[in-house]
């Protein structure tokens, strides 16, 4: 299973990025756990900069804006 953490502070980008992990892990049969991270210190701590930011099994993957679905699906896969 999948560890991915999504970080941001609950805006609409933020969920959105959470709604396509979701999809594209269920869209590769994946099985992923999710976790929103809120707090702006464990975001900072995290090296997230811009938000949304998405982490895969502890490495930080993407930071800003929405991410390219064809990417997600990389970093899920890997």
């Amino acid at each position: 299973m999948k560890s991915v953490k999504v970080y941001g502070p609950g805006c609409k980008r933020c969920e959105t990025a959470e709604t396509m992990v979701k999809a594209a892990a269920e869209r590769l049969g994946i099985e992923v756990e999710v976790e929103k991270v809120t707090d702006p210190r464990s975001i900072a701590m995290a090296g997230v900069m811009s938000t949304p930011g998405i982490s895969v099994d502890g490495k930080l993957v993407h930071a800003g804006g929405l991410p390219d679905a064809a990417r997600l699906n990389e970093w899920l896969s890997a």
